[in-house]
């Protein structure tokens, strides 16, 4: 039940975090000024409730790793024990650490719903949290194995990597809304700006899963080691996520060489034809969501196991 439990709350978490930085970030890139005050506004109440989320879920991990620490839930009741861990512990520390600024988040997000313009300018402060929430997740992880430049090396390499994912996963989440406005949403977002919008981010895209492989590459050999290492019960379930990520990756190449282009050659008048294209390249976004999201449920499940490179 504690495994079980943790492996839920690593992936609750990991999702809520994603989507924090992805949220928080799109506004950076997606937009040549200002975003429009709709989108503004549908953006900040999501970033507040996913910031609670990421608070209470980031609780919930606290606790079911203390109760595998100590072996017992009961345990949790104890002051004691979850003192040692929060004061004797480097998770603990870092963990600390990080709810304290998940609360930081929660109030930032409050105060920003309170803004009432007809449109949002860039804004550093949410972004900026939100990326050292999400990198920090490396100072908790198998990265803590390794010691001297080596483990500076493989926290780098982690913290990058789960940045280029929080920018390619979590943007797809105001991607796909602003691809609903074809559906009868009006977001305030014409076809140029939409054009626009799909380009910057296509190449934002690119610096993402190039950032992603690289980084993903040298976690692998800090965790994997070898090739035999994918024999292993940690090398087959990595083995897993990679066939997840290279279905990310081939919907990814299907929009931007087929579905974005296509949108592109309709003519703004056309809204029947724009629509169903529209709606097809939604479905691919979701798509990306759905085995992002399982992606990162194996990274939940990997992180309660031990690495291929230490052995059984």
């Amino acid at each position: 039940m504690i495994e079980a439990g943790l492996i839920i709350a690593r992936f609750l978490h990991y999702l809520a975090t994603t989507a924090l930085a992805g949220l928080s970030l799109f506004p950076l890139y997606a937009y040549a000024g200002a975003e429009p005050g709709v989108l503004g506004r549908w953006r900040q109440r999501w970033i507040l409730w996913i910031a609670v989320a990421a608070l209470f879920s980031g609780l919930c991990w606290f606790a079911f790793a203390a109760a595998n620490m100590s072996g017992s839930m009961a345990d949790l009741l104890d002051a004691e024990t979850l003192w040692a861990v929060v004061h004797d512990t480097g998770f603990g520390t870092v963990w600390t650490l990080r709810m304290l600024l998940a609360t930081l988040m929660v109030g930032v997000a409050a105060r920003g719903l309170r803004s009432k313009g007809t449109a949002y300018h860039q804004n550093w402060m949410m972004p900026l949290l939100a990326a050292i929430l999400l990198a920090s997740l490396a100072g908790t992880g198998h990265a803590q194995i390794e010691e001297g430049w080596a483990g500076v090396m493989h926290i780098v390499a982690d913290a990058v990597h789960l940045l280029a994912a929080g920018v390619w996963l979590g943007g797809l989440i105001p991607l796909a809304l602003i691809l609903h406005r074809y559906l009868g949403t009006d977001l305030n977002v014409g076809p140029k700006d939409m054009d626009r919008i799909l380009m910057r981010f296509s190449g934002t895209g690119y610096i993402a899963v190039a950032t992603l492989i690289g980084s993903g590459l040298v976690n692998s050999w800090f965790l994997v080691g070898s090739l035999s290492g994918l024999n292993t019960p940690y090398g087959q379930i990595l083995l897993g996520k990679l066939a997840l990520f290279g279905g990310m990756l081939a919907l990814a190449v299907a929009n931007r060489f087929w579905l974005v282009p296509s949108m592109r050659n309709v003519r703004t008048d056309a809204a029947e034809e724009l629509a169903m294209w529209s709606a097809r390249l939604r479905n691919h976004v979701l798509g990306e969501q759905v085995l992002g999201w399982m992606v990162l449920l194996a990274v939940s499940i990997l992180g309660t196991m031990q690495p291929a490179v230490v052995g059984p």
